[in-house]
């Protein structure tokens, strides 16, 4: 397996997919970079690729690049209560809930709208 890009912040999931103005969401789908552990922890201790790369198929966390036109939006089947995630978000999933995708070698998923579980400040905060 090829050595995964750091994605442990949004800059650098950003910066590793580049420009997403022609990647068109449809429907109520949310794009998400998955989060991954950063080589070091915060503690100085250095993790191995192998557990690195666990994020990339049971990471429950994300950062939201893009959203769906529909996404959010209130239907007959389902009343958000105004709740709605932006662009940067750190949001929460079901590692089975979405569409596992890699974008420029940058891991991803897609996600519908009623999949995500909530916002988090930061993305460590989840294991």
């Amino acid at each position: 397996m090829a050595e995964s890009k750091p994605q442990s912040t949004e800059a650098e999931i950003r910066a590793g997919i580049g420009n997403l103005d022609d990647f068109t969401v449809f429907h109520n789908h949310i794009l998400v970079g998955i989060y991954i552990k950063p080589e070091k922890t915060a503690a100085g201790l250095y993790l191995t690729q192998k557990t690195r790369d666990e994020d990339q198929y049971q990471g429950k966390v994300g950062v939201v690049l893009k959203k769906g036109p529909l996404a959010f939006k209130d239907s007959d089947n389902v009343d958000f209560a105004g709740q709605d995630v932006r662009d940067g978000d750190w949001v929460l999933y079901r590692i089975s809930d979405g569409f596992p995708l890699d974008i420029r070698g940058m891991h991803c998923r897609l996600m519908e709208d009623i999949d995500i579980r909530g916002v988090v400040p930061d993305p460590t905060m989840i294991y």
